[in-house]
């Protein structure tokens, strides 16, 4: 609250001023809403280095609660989102891990609601955005509704819940302007990560191709905490989840994402809802890499730190189960924009770990359900409900929904014959795991935090070529964005870090040198004595030098199903190649377009009319995953359209794959393609099973090394 001095010379007092304070808070401490100054604003309240955060911190709770407030009604984060329904299926009983019925009945098909969303733009943002993916499920099972809550990333920017509302204040639109929308590259964003080095892991894959998914069915997802899997025996496992998608882990280019963000910014929702409609059902196994409590210790990073990764060669991922979405919702508000996950609707049998990201959300998720869907009823929207009815004292509130019959709403109570009861452990009861606290309460974090860079150098090593190649062009334009210099520098010094050569290939399309000696940001991760220090970069030498795993190009390539395959044609096209093609790609699964220059009709060489998809005007290259070309005078006439030569050169640029039969090579010739080689990507025999062979590879990036195609 501001004070001023009276401008009235008798009265010489300050008065208090209740007008609009508009200071900037230059050279102010740091204070909560009630002008306490705030001594940590980098660690909440723990119970120990490596406790749970206490319910006492009320500058965590503040902060947290006026965090969430600030948007209404959509959602602060993750507001652009798509969803659909299925089920969930297990493979084999885990009861030696944990006691979770829905983990331990292969007879039983539990509901599932899928949301899949981005991060940081609005609701009407374009799906393609360089912006980490939302993977949130909602099973519903016989005890209870349980929500895995997480994101297409194994790993997150910050290790404590209490810089959360920093993160996405600074990755949002600046506030002076409301610019850039649903873009990282701007000057607040990366002011904020140059002075986190903890970002650094989560800053390599959200500047990989994983930030660009090709498909929403064709990513991976990820539970990011370590959480706890409870056996009958009162056993504890630490467990990380994943989701394995069966069609493999696919992304498109920067340069096609942004042009089909113009194109088709609905490209991910549209292609969900098509391939479910179609019967092409997206498939996810369920993984879990499961460490005794034994070990908890035994790594060379701390299982409780959110920007880190088990290694899947230090611990296999056990795939225990398959989830298939198989229905569209029937209204995109009461069910998608409705729908409300929790990290803490847990079933017995899975439980929390003091991961201190973790923890925050905890308290965040229903304080932000609250705001959003205005009462603490939510529960009760139908996309929110449990499959059995819900027992207890519970009663009123805005838009309740469930009638109670009974008398009592307390407990304990004898008029209702003591209804409804607590239920004991072997009845089902939820029980917290009984994990031994004693330590003194601090804001601080553990020195096994302290290491930043060893999992982001192995993430980077264990990229292809084509994928760093990726990563270096993408901070190169994110950073270029960046108008203060001091931050790309900043930033220049955390990459020399992770790798030397990363650092300096950044640098040199920046136009500036790497730092021979990083600037030393004040350290966040302040230890238990509370001095904070200069930034001492601490990296740790990795049991594990490259993972097969991190990189996209070791995944799935023998499918083509939901392929998205477009046919350039028009009138004089061959009949029998067109109809050959079309027919063993659509037997393989793939979608078939026929792309011409006008809408309707075109006449084939035999006289027979065939109907037109799309053309060249009302559709584009980057939204099709490869092009057909079939033969006839249809290749000479489509050789005179500056449209279809730009359409194969942008299929060309974007490393996709193409094919022509022999006699339509002319229009390839009219074209940018120099190589034709089959190795390339381009089948010039009009093979059907060279094509598909070629199309299942996904991409063929080595192009991208080669003379740059003018599209």
């Amino acid at each position: 609250m501001a004070k001023k001095v009276s401008s009235t010379p008798k009265e010489n007092k300050k008065d208090i001023d209740l007008s609009v304070n508009t200071e900037s808070g230059i050279n102010e401490f740091l204070t909560t809403d009630q002008v306490l100054r705030i001594n940590d604003d980098q660690n909440s309240l723990k119970a120990g280095e490596r406790g749970g955060t206490l319910l006492e911190d009320f500058i965590l709770r503040e902060k947290i609660t006026h965090f969430d407030h600030e948007r209404i009604p959509e959602r602060i984060v993750h507001a652009r989102g798509t969803a659909a329904h299925g089920v969930f299926q297990l493979y084999a009983p885990m009861g030696k891990y944990t006691k979770a019925k829905f983990l331990n009945d292969t007879s039983v098909q539990t509901p599932v609601f899928v949301r899949f969303s981005t991060v940081a733009g609005s609701r009407g943002s374009t799906d393609l955005a360089r912006d980490v993916r939302g993977f949130s499920v909602k099973f519903y099972t016989e005890e209870g509704n349980y929500d895995l809550v997480g994101n297409n990333i194994p790993v997150f920017f910050i290790q404590d819940a209490v810089k959360f509302p920093d993160l996405i204040h600074a990755v949002k639109p600046e506030p002076h302007n409301e610019i850039p929308q649903a873009a990282s590259a701007h000057d607040t964003f990366w002011d904020f990560i140059s002075l986190m080095p903890e970002s650094t892991h989560m800053i390599m894959w959200a500047m990989s191709d994983r930030a660009i998914p090709r498909s929403l069915r064709m990513m991976e997802g990820f539970g990011v905490h370590s959480f706890r899997f409870i056996n009958d025996k009162n056993e504890a496992f630490f467990v990380k989840f994943h989701w394995k998608p069966l069609l493999g882990v696919h992304s498109v280019a920067w340069d096609e994402a942004q042009q089909i963000s113009g194109k088709d910014p609905d490209f991910h929702r549209r292609d969900l809802w098509e391939a479910i409609e179609a019967g092409a059902f997206p498939e996810w196994e369920f993984g879990v890499q499961i460490v005794p409590e034994a070990d908890e210790h035994k790594f060379d990073f701390d299982l409780l730190d959110p920007t880190k990764l088990i290694p899947e060669e230090l611990v296999p991922v056990q795939r225990i189960g398959k989830m298939t979405l198989n229905r569209n919702p029937d209204n995109f508000f009461a069910e998608t924009e409705q729908v409300a996950f929790h990290p803490g609707h847990l079933v017995p049998g899975i439980d929390f770990t003091n991961d201190p990201l973790l923890q925050g959300r905890l308290f965040s998720y229903t304080d932000t359900q609250l705001s959003r869907l205005g009462s603490p009823n939510f529960h009760e929207i139908p996309i929110n409900r449990s499959i059995n009815t819900v027992h207890n004292n519970q009663r009123d509130g805005h838009m309740r929904q469930q009638i109670n019959k009974d008398k009592t709403s307390y407990n304990p109570n004898s008029i209702g014959g003591g209804c409804p009861f607590q239920a004991k452990a072997a009845e089902g009861g939820f029980t917290s795991y009984m994990e031994r606290i004693d330590s003194k309460k601090v804001r601080a974090r553990s020195k096994s935090f302290f290491d930043h860079f060893s999992q982001a150098t192995l993430f980077y090593n264990s990229q292809s070529a084509a994928e760093q190649s990726h990563i270096v062009n993408a901070l190169r334009f994110e950073l270029s964005m960046v108008t203060i210099p001091a931050i790309r520098e900043r930033m220049l010094g955390i990459l020399s870090m992770v790798d030397k050569t990363l650092a300096k290939q950044v640098a040199d399309g920046l136009g500036m040198k790497v730092p021979t000696k990083p600037e030393q940001p004040i350290n966040h991760s302040i230890p238990a004595d509370g001095k904070p220090a200069a930034f001492q970069p601490i990296k740790v030498t990795s049991a594990v030098e490259t993972s097969g795993a991190l990189s996209m190009a070791n995944t799935i390539k023998d499918t083509i199903q939901t392929r998205q395959i477009a046919i350039l044609a028009t009138d004089g096209v061959n009949e029998a190649s067109l109809s050959t093609m079309k027919k063993k790609l659509l037997a393989e699964g793939a979608q078939v377009k026929i792309i011409a220059p006008r809408l309707g009709q075109i006449t084939g060489d035999k006289g027979n009319a065939i109907t037109v998809d799309k053309t060249l005007f009302n559709t584009s290259s980057v939204l099709f995953d490869a092009v057909y070309i079939p033969g006839g005078k249809s290749a000479d006439a489509l050789a005179n359209e500056p449209d279809a030569i730009h359409f194969i050169n942008q299929a060309y640029k974007h490393c996709k794959a193409i094919a022509a039969d022999k006699d339509a090579t002319n229009l390839l010739a009219a074209s940018y393609i120099k190589n034709t080689d089959a190795a390339n990507g381009i089948i010039t025999n009009g093979n059907p099973k060279d094509f598909i062979a070629a199309i299942a590879q996904h991409r063929f990036w080595e192009r991208e090394q080669q003379s740059k195609v003018p599209a």
